[in-house]
């Protein structure tokens, strides 16, 4: 079996991303793919600023100094996305899966934008977990069960939009756009 050549990186001109940042969004598989594998590699994050968090209070059991430990998890996550999101529009996630966060006129975003995309993008869940809070549900298979039928609902919200973009981005004036050359 032969092997393709490699493609050599080849970055994007501003040009190009303002043109791309006018089309249609990359595929919803794709952009579901490295919705996912940012999610894997969150969970390490999370893991680490959970073990010093818990060392630097003296946490003896998960349920011991919880809102401060959910605090500081939102907190990092923020810087986490916002970093990326400001220095070249591309979490670890979104460079595996060739796709990049720009604004409406394709340029990079900025710190005001990149927060406003990270609330908003709580879109994907605080709806599902309110509506299960105010429905009584504490058993997790129905919690889990309201929080992915509600990301698959917003997943396909954005076949509403004429760009296919996610409800965040449109409210925050910000596009997902394919890196591939």
């Amino acid at each position: 079996m032969k092997s393709r050549p490699a493609v050599p990186f080849v970055p994007l001109s501003a040009d190009e991303c303002a043109v791309r940042a006018k089309a249609h969004a990359p595929a919803l598989r794709r952009r579901l793919a490295a919705f996912m594998y940012e999610g894997v590699l969150l969970f390490g994050v999370v893991m680490v600023v959970g073990l010093i968090f818990g060392m630097v209070v003296g946490q003896r059991h998960a349920l011991q100094h919880r809102q401060g430990l959910q605090a500081t998890v939102f907190l990092v996550l923020s810087l986490y996305f916002m970093w990326f999101w400001t220095h070249g529009g591309q979490t670890l996630a979104m460079k595996t899966w060739q796709l990049r966060i720009v604004s409406l006129e394709g340029r990079g975003l900025s710190p005001r934008q990149a927060l406003m995309r990270y609330v908003s993008a709580w879109l994907w869940f605080v709806p599902a977990l309110v509506g299960a809070w105010l429905a009584g549900w504490h058993q997790s298979k129905w919690l889990y069960g309201a929080l992915f039928g509600w990301m698959a609902i917003y997943a396909l919200f954005s076949w509403l939009h004429p760009q296919r973009q996610f409800l965040h981005d449109a409210l925050c004036k910000t596009r997902i756009i394919d890196t591939r050359t």
